[in-house]
């Protein structure tokens, strides 16, 4: 099994340009499927996730291929409306297919998601959205039986603002006759790129990045071509490295505004921060101090995604930091490998208190989930020694390549 190898305490120097949002590309692949056709995706991230969906595609009829960093979905031939479990199981968003494939064919046969374990994170609300549009949604042996022949178009009042459930139904309405108005959405940046994909082929949605989004059923759909977001996570997670170990980066071909709540935090800390026009700069001096309380919440709100990533970045801060999760419940899985590192976090239910220590050791740890290993890397970074992260499979789902990037920085990091 492969191993990330990193030789903390080299400062970050440079300019990296962030890869395709994996939030963002996954949603979209399942939206390719609304038309019987093609459609080319620009700057799609390799990864893992992504491979799962090509599977799930690929097993539902469809042609996916390569070329480089654009990726080409041929939805024509999509003949089968059902997912096998061992499908499901890969990924948490395996679940945004329902509502693409119900809107394509009226019918869908699958299994409950897989994903990393943060929790309970019932897809409930994506099933009483969908019955709502008038699918008709059974469970039996396991699996999903869907029929929704017959979706018509309403408003919908989300209980809370689920990204998933926003997606779900945004792509299910697009199947559906007349208008859906959907209030309570998910405004993250996310939402919109699927809409503005959608709207490349020919649906009508609007109002994405608000609290109501408004779907217009069965629109005719051309081919199309179109360039994937930055991801804000992956951006977040090489500033908190530049924070963490000291250096001045230039990150490209991002949006300075996604991040807000993220770069407030870290000039809170002590980091000389600047953005422009696709681009974000960061300076650290490499020793942060303690900031106020950060509490996770629905975009605007600081990302519940990047929680991890920052905290790393304040393992050795002066003063104590208080984090609250308050998106998922097992946010905190990753504070029992940092403490074999050194660091000082207690933990009591949703609350995590972060005092700053004055050194980090390398040490043999294992990423427990996507972020919680990204958070790892941060603090291999700024540990003194050696520090070999396994179970790298989980930080594949969605970094691209974290060694050659955070080579390109000037880290002394290894794959082995």
């Amino acid at each position: 099994m492969s191993q990330i190898i990193i030789q903390g305490g080299e400062r970050l120097e440079g300019t990296l340009r962030v890869q395709g949002a994996k939030n963002s590309v996954l949603p979209i692949l399942a939206a390719t499927i609304l038309h019987p056709g093609q459609t080319v995706l620009r700057g799609c991230p390799h990864l893992s996730d992504v491979e799962a969906s090509i599977r799930i595609l690929q097993h539902l009829g469809c042609e996916a291929q390569w070329e480089g960093e654009d990726l080409t979905v041929n939805a024509a031939p999509m003949g089968r409306w059902d997912i096998p479990d061992h499908l499901m199981r890969e990924m948490r968003s395996s679940v945004i297919f329902l509502g693409a494939v119900l809107a394509r064919f009226g019918w869908a046969e699958m299994s409950y998601p897989g994903g990393c374990e943060l929790g309970p994170r019932p897809i409930d609300l994506h099933l009483s959205t969908l019955r709502r549009l008038g699918a008709d949604l059974r469970e039996e042996g396991g699996r999903l039986r869907c029929a929704a022949q017959q979706m018509e178009g309403r408003e919908i009042a989300l209980g809370i603002p689920s990204v998933g459930a926003t997606e779900n139904a945004i792509l299910a309405a697009c199947g559906a006759e007349g208008e859906t108005v959907l209030v309570n959405a998910a405004r993250e940046p996310e939402i919109v790129d699927l809409q503005n994909f959608l709207c490349a082929m020919g649906c009508k949605v609007r109002g994405a990045g608000s609290s109501t989004i408004c779907i217009a059923g069965r629109q005719e759909t051309h081919d199309a071509t179109y360039s994937v977001m930055p991801d804000r996570i992956v951006a977040a997670t090489w500033l908190s490295a530049v924070a963490a170990v000291g250096g001045e980066v230039e990150l490209e071909h991002i949006n300075y505004r996604h991040l807000s709540t993220v770069t407030a935090a870290l000039h809170e800390a002590g980091c000389r921060i600047s953005g422009g026009e696709g681009k974000i700069g960061l300076r650290s001096e490499g020793r942060l101090r303690a900031i106020s309380a950060v509490r996770t919440a629905p975009y605007p709100g600081f990302p519940t995604d990047a929680q991890a990533v920052l905290m790393a970045a304040l393992l050795r801060s002066k003063g104590a930091t208080v984090f609250v999760e308050n998106i998922f419940e097992n946010r905190y899985r990753h504070v029992d490998e940092l403490r074999r590192m050194g660091a000082d976090i207690s933990v009591a239910d949703r609350v995590a208190v972060v005092t700053g220590t004055s050194e980090l050791y390398g040490a043999p740890v294992r990423a427990t989930d996507l972020r919680g290993g990204a958070a790892l890397m941060v603090a291999g970074l700024a540990a003194e020694g050696e520090t070999r992260i396994g179970d790298i499979q989980h930080i594949q789902r969605g970094y691209e390549d974290p060694v050659r990037d955070l080579r390109k920085l000037g880290a002394a990091i290894r794959l082995e």
